[in-house]
Formats: C-alpha cells, structure tokens, sequence
C-alpha cells in the first residue's frame, strides 16, 4: 500500500509540473500598449489582416489594391490578407486563437464581438491615445499619406465605436437595413406602395397574395435575411426594451410575446419566412416569388431583375420594378433602422512597434481613394465627410441607374437610403455578452416560425418555455452580474483551462497526502500495540 500510494503522489507531482509549465507556456498576458517615440522604420513587420467580404472579388480587389499602395509607402510592413463571408467566422477564429496569442494584428469586426474580446487583458489595443498622437494619430505628423483627421469621420458613425470608456474599434464602412420591394407585384394586387412601408400595410398585402396566389405558384411574400436585426428593430420602433449596457436583458417580456405572436399567425398562412428556414431572399426575390425582401443595403447588388450578382440561372429571373424602402415601422413620423456595418480594431502584441505599423495600415483603410472605391462596391456608404463631400462621390450618386454595374440602380438607391437616415439609425448597447443577446433575439424568431412549420401549439405556455430555453440557451441570466464591476475589479472572464487542471491536480495531492499521513500514523499505531502484546 505504502509503495503504492507512493508511486500515485510522484505521478501527481510531475503531472502539477507538466500541467504548470504549459499554463506558463500556453498564455501569458500581454503588457499594455504603449505608443513608441519613433516608428522604427529599420526593421520589418509582419502584419494579418482578416477581413470580410460579401462574396464578391471586387471587394478583395480593393482590400488587395489598399494593401499594395500601402506597401509602397511603407516597404517594411508586409500585409497579409485572410478573407471570411462570414463575421461569425472571423470572431469564433479570433476567441480560438487568444489564448494562444496568434490573433490577427488588424481585424473587422463589429462592437458586440470586440466587447467579448475585451474579456481578456490588453488584448485589444484602445484607441483613444493613438488617434489623437500628434506624430502618428488621426491626420498625424509624420505619416506616410494624407491621413484623416477625426473631425472628418461621420460623428454618430465614430460614437458608435466608443464604449467600455474608450474607443476600440475604428468606423470602416456603414450600412442599415432596407426592404426590398417588388413594386409591380404589389401594383398587380391593387396596391400602391406608400411613402414609408408600415408593418400593417405589409402584413396585408402578403395575405392578399396569398389569396390570390395560384396552387402550383411558390410564394414566400416577405422573407427576412436577419431575424436578429428583425427583433432588435421591432423592440426599438415598439419600445418593448432590449438590453441596458449593464448586461441587463429586457427583451423577455409581454410585449416581446405579442410582436412573435403577430410573426406566427402570418407565418402560419405562408407569409412569413427566415432566410434561415427557406435560404437567401434575393433568390426568391429575383424570381419573383418574393414581394418584400429584407437584407442589408450592403447586398444591393444581388437584389433585382438585373442585379450584376446574383445566386439564379437566367431563366428563373423574372421582370420587375424594384424600390428600395427603410423597413417597416409602427410610427411612421418616427422612423427607427439600425446602424450596422464593419469596422477595424487592433490587436496588442509584445512589439509596441508592430502594434503601431497595425495602427498605420488600420488608418489607411480610411483615406480618401480607399473609401471611394469600396463604397461603389455595395450599398455601403463611406465614414468620412470628406469622401461624402467630395465631387467624385457626388457624381457616382448622380450617375445612379446609367448602367447595371458599377451605377447598377438598386445599389445607389441603398446607399442614398441611409445618406438620408443618418438621423433614424441607432445601436445597440455594447457590453460582454451583447453578441449572445443579438443571437438570442434572433433566435426567437427562427423558433416561432420553425414551430408554425411543425404545426406545434404556440400557447402562452409554448411561449413561457420558449424564454426560459433561449435564456439558458445564451446564459443571458448571467451577463449582468458578469458584467457588474465589483469593487472596481476587472472581469477577467472564465479561468484558464490549464489553471483549473492545476488546482485540481493541488485538490488530488492533498487528498493523496492526507491518506499517505493517516495510512502511516495507523500503521505505526498498529506496530506499537503489536509491541506491547509481545511484551505482554
């Protein structure tokens, strides 16, 4: 026995050192960035940029084109490009790739996913000390190009960047939502489509279409591409409530019940679908089988009888006017759509000088010929002032409709749509866990309308059950305490996997020397009273 448990304390022991050292090896947090006095322009840089794009190659042109010209500047810093279709994508390979200090050292992003980020210890690099350095800040001294000034980028655009008490990301490009509508089908039905869509018009003309509609027709009247974004506005335009930026979630209430029940009845006589349910609603769009279509206005140019991209073979196209619409409201003096939109943050690294090469490609994404030309791409609108200003971007909006490409109609119409909202966009609030509220609001949707499709019973019961399963589904009852500030301590997030193996590995040897320690002082005792019977 005592050999035994012997062999198990020294097998612990290596273990507890083994498992130390990777916990050394594995993560070790960085220092905070500090901007250098000079740029030292003798050494060489390697810097990875992921960013996102829509599917088309005329955006990795541009990304690629940026990236060139750059280089010509600044021969020393060699950029790499990964491109993703999908945000959710880069966020799940940057969360990976934390713990083993291999992030990238520029990425887009939004807000949400960077407060996540942020859970780790100056991993994130903020901003606020960088764009205003004279040297090297917003319209710096001794950069290479003409760099933006601060007071150039859109305000609300680089207030929407601003949380946690500083400025982590920067404005890239912005765009909102827009309901894309097939005017001749809701003519064809006896309607006339008015100055700002309301959720009672639409709701009505999808169930006169399928009134009408023909037994062998597919109709889908209204597709929506982002369930998330659907909740998140109806909660604004209804004030029904969403989340505080204390973590606090409002989204679980009455009237957040009585917007789903309205999405199931019309779902229920086949007007209502999810881009998640049925696929993509330009497709259906473009074939006419669509009246409403919302996506964002950064998908413009897959929208339309000449849309220059497109997911269908000629065929199937069907001939249509287009309009191009804000998305439904209850308040139509009012209007509420969200602001959304990529933008660029900066990940901290041990060299405070590849940080700030980083920072130097990060704002060159924001000049003048870059913006342009990423702008005529999609319905995306530039975040400066100066491009919006400038004669060239004037022109190209003028120029709307003169060809299907680089002036395709629908596209401009998108991006003058939000030029002339700026004041009806708003965001949501920013915290730890605001991602997990997003995917919840989306979530609840996508449920309502797979359970009409299943032909399940949506009492108040299916409803009641449904809240409990998302709020467990996204621990959404936790984010206000871990979002709390407890005696000004900083939420460091969950422990290190590593870390929790050591203190187990502690627990095991504590417990393997108490049973050692008994197992000898019971054997002694059991020695001497053997002794003292001999003796006796």
């Amino acid at each position: 026995m005592v050999k035994i448990l012997k062999k198990c304390f020294f097998i612990i022991l290596s273990l507890i050192t083994i498992v130390s050292l990777s916990a050394c090896h594995g993560y070790k947090s960085l220092e905070e960035f500090t901007i250098p006095e000079e740029f030292d322009t003798s050494k060489e840089y390697n810097i990875t940029f992921w960013a996102k794009n829509d599917s088309n190659n005329a955006q990795k042109k541009i990304y690629k084109k940026a990236i060139e010209d750059f280089q010509e500047l600044y021969p020393n810093i060699k950029v790499t490009l990964k491109s993703y279709t999908d945000y959710k994508n880069i966020y799940n390979d940057v969360i990976t790739n934390i713990s083993t200090q291999t992030t990238p050292n520029v990425c887009i992003s939004y807000p949400d996913h960077v407060a996540k980020y942020l859970d780790g210890v100056n991993i994130v690099v903020p901003l606020t000390k960088l764009m205003d350095d004279e040297k090297y800040g917003l319209g710096g001294s001794e950069i290479k190009y003409e760099s933006v000034k601060k007071t150039e980028i859109i305000a609300s655009f680089l207030k929407e960047c601003y949380f946690k008490g500083d400025y982590y990301t920067l404005p890239f490009m912005r765009s909102t939502e827009a309901c894309y509508v097939n005017k001749t089908y809701v003519e064809k039905l006896g309607y006339t489509l008015p100055d700002v869509l309301t959720w009672d018009f639409v709701w009505e003309v999808c169930e006169k279409a399928m009134e009408e509609k023909e037994d062998n027709q597919i109709l889908i009247p209204f597709i929506y591409k982002s369930t998330d974004n659907m909740m998140i506005q109806l909660a604004k335009q209804s004030d029904t409530g969403y989340s505080l930026d204390t973590g606090k979630v409002l989204l679980f209430n009455d009237k957040t019940k009585e917007l789903l029940k309205t999405i199931a009845t019309h779902s229920e006589n086949g007007c209502f679908s999810t881009f998640k349910i049925s696929s993509y609603p330009g497709n259906f769009f473009n074939a006419g089988q669509c009246i409403f279509a919302i996506d964002s206005t950064a998908g413009a140019t897959w929208m339309g009888s000449n849309a220059p991209l497109m997911d269908i073979h000629k065929e199937q196209i069907a001939e249509f006017e287009t309009e191009v619409m804000i998305i439904p409201q209850f308040d139509t003096n009012n209007p509420q759509m969200i602001s959304q939109g990529p933008s660029v943050c900066i990940f901290n690294k041990k060299d405070p000088n590849e940080v700030l090469a980083s920072w130097l490609f990060c704002q060159y994404l924001l000049t003048s010929n870059v913006q342009m030309a990423y702008s005529e791409t999609e319905g995306y609108v530039p975040v400066t002032s100066k491009v919006q200003q400038s004669d060239e971007y004037i022109d190209y909006l003028n120029k709307q409709g003169i060809d299907n490409l680089d002036h395709y109609e629908v596209k401009i119409k998108a991006s003058k749509l939000l030029l002339s909202n700026l004041n009806n966009t708003f965001v949501t609030p920013v915290f730890n866990g605001s991602a997990s509220v997003r995917d919840a609001a989306g979530q609840l949707i996508e449920s309502v309308v797979s359970s009409v499709k299943k032909k399940e019973n949506l009492d108040d019961e299916y409803y009641n059950k449904l809240y409990e399963n998302v709020i467990s589904l996204y621990r959404l009852d936790q984010l206000e305490e871990e979002n709390s500030e407890e005696s000004g301590k900083q939420n460091l997030g969950k422990l290190p996997t590593t870390a929790l193996a050591l203190i187990i590995s502690l627990i095991i040897v504590w417990v393997v020397i108490i049973i050692y320690v008994s197992y000898n002082k019971y054997k002694s005792a059991k020695l001497i009273r053997k002794q003292k019977n001999e003796v006796d």
